[in-house]
């Protein structure tokens, strides 16, 4: 097919997330093929902090560097540009700080574009009475949806559809910037609010969901999806790089436990019957997507603080210690669990001690396989968790000299592990964890969804 190929909604999908780096001129080359230019910026990837503090994962440079690249390509294109689940929780700080950012370019560059914004953060207390109101159902493996569980989260979000996306722009945003959203929703907006049917839309969306990840060059840029009437068809933005079918219908297990169907706000995709054939060595053609309306359900996510951490670390080459790491760490960590209540007591409050061997089981957590030659060397972790960081870091001091220093069998010459850091000490800080895999019923699908713009006075003066 080529690119021009009428009948067809082009998004160009710069990047898998914002801010891992947007290659300008594969945008700027591309640029006049597309409709919209489309991407996400979240995830749940890295664990429940980026949520619960409400902090971005990547850098304030590296998004604003994509960012910057991105509102200019909007500007001489006059399309629209859409970013989901913005500062990577999507939370109403973390989209609050996008959009500073995105005054900041606007400013600098001269640009005056409508930004829409779309906050998806839900009160803790609210989603604890619609729970009472039974609105909230629990997805595996959560079997109850107790309110108390929804009021003791520090932070909720609901991932949105694109129907807010759509009604941004049907109000005249130029750039509309998301809460937390499905990371397909964004993509396929564009496509539904040109009347593309939702099968192809919705598929085409998760297929580039990651940018270049359903490409053999997964690190390669963007790609850009044309969506027709019965179809889609999915292509790298960078001329050295490719589609081929397994690279594209493998991406439906992509953070997806069933390779023909993805559940999303309103409906399932269905890809049972898809069709995938190569139109070259790039470009790969897709038929038969579905998409089964439902009643319009959100996920919910939602994260907490649940404590505080500190670390120390040791590296150990001793051969006896290492011929028998799996005794050595349990008797390390009934020493140091003794050691802090006989010398701390009651002071030390609810703690816990765990210990990693790096370079032996930490990972997966399974023992080695029987027969496995010892490893050269681990790195051993210590993290103390307790309930101030204080008690934390006294806790780590209270075991320092036994886990610097333990030998493998009393009676031994004390050694002394390797230790990279002075003060050895390091403060995690606060740990926090997820709350919640529910899904509330709403109404409709702007319902819990607040809209805002930043409209052009606010970027003059920003």
């Amino acid at each position: 097919m080529p690119p021009s190929a009428p009948g067809t909604v082009n998004v160009l999908v710069p990047c898998g997330a914002l801010g891992i780096g947007v290659k300008e001129a594969d945008v700027f080359d591309r640029l006049a093929e597309a409709h919209a230019i489309a991407c996400d910026a979240g995830s749940t990837d890295s664990g429940p902090a980026y949520l619960a503090t409400g902090q971005a994962k990547y850098s304030r440079d590296s998004v604003k560097h994509d960012l910057s690249i991105l509102m200019r390509a909007q500007a001489k294109a006059g399309i629209p540009l859409l970013i989901g689940s913005c500062g990577t929780s999507g939370c109403d700080e973390a989209l609050d700080w996008t959009r500073d950012i995105a005054l900041e370019i606007a400013r600098e560059h001269g640009l005056r574009p409508r930004i829409a914004l779309l906050y998806s953060e839900q009160s803790p207390q609210t989603m604890q009475a619609w729970a009472k109101a039974g609105r909230i159902s629990p997805l595996a493996p959560m079997t109850d949806s107790d309110p108390q569980r929804f009021a003791a989260c520090d932070r909720i979000v609901a991932l949105m559809g694109p129907e807010p996306y759509i009604a941004a722009l049907r109000e005249g945003a130029d750039i509309v910037l998301g809460g937390r959203t499905t990371d397909t929703a964004v993509l396929a907006a564009v496509p539904l609010m040109r009347g593309a049917p939702p099968g192809p839309a919705w598929h085409a969306g998760k297929i580039a969901e990651c940018g270049s990840l359903c490409t053999v060059r997964p690190r390669e840029g963007g790609v850009m999806i044309r969506v027709g009437s019965d179809h889609f068809t999915v292509e790298p933005l960078g001329a050295h790089n490719q589609c081929t079918v397994e690279t594209v219908y493998s991406h439906m297990l992509y953070e997806n436990s069933d390779p023909f169907l993805l559940h999303e706000p309103g409906g399932i995709l269905d890809v049972t019957a898809a069709q995938y054939v190569p139109i070259d060595e790039r470009i790969v053609r897709v038929t038969g997507s579905k998409f089964l309306p439902q009643p319009y359900t959100m996920k919910l996510e939602g994260a907490r603080g649940t404590g505080y951490q500190t670390l120390m670390l040791v590296g150990i080459q001793d051969r006896d210690v290492l011929a028998d790491i799996d005794r050595f760490i349990a008797h390390m960590h009934d020493v140091l669990t003794t050691r802090v209540r006989e010398t701390m007591g009651p002071r030390a409050g609810e703690f816990d001690i765990s210990l990693r061997a790096y370079g032996s089981n930490a990972v997966s957590g399974l023992p080695p396989t029987e027969g496995a030659p010892p490893p050269r060397e681990v790195g051993l972790l210590f993290v103390a968790t307790a309930e101030t960081q204080q008690a934390a870091t006294q806790i780590a001091k209270t075991c320092n000299p036994w886990f610097f220093h333990l030998p493998l069998r009393p009676g031994m010459e004390l050694p002394s592990y390797a230790f990279p850091f002075s003060p050895a000490e390091v403060e995690r800080g606060r740990v926090c964890e997820f709350m919640l895999n529910h899904v509330v019923h709403v109404d409709h699908p702007l319902e819990l969804v607040r809209t805002r713009f930043a409209d052009v006075a606010e970027v003059a003066h920003a």
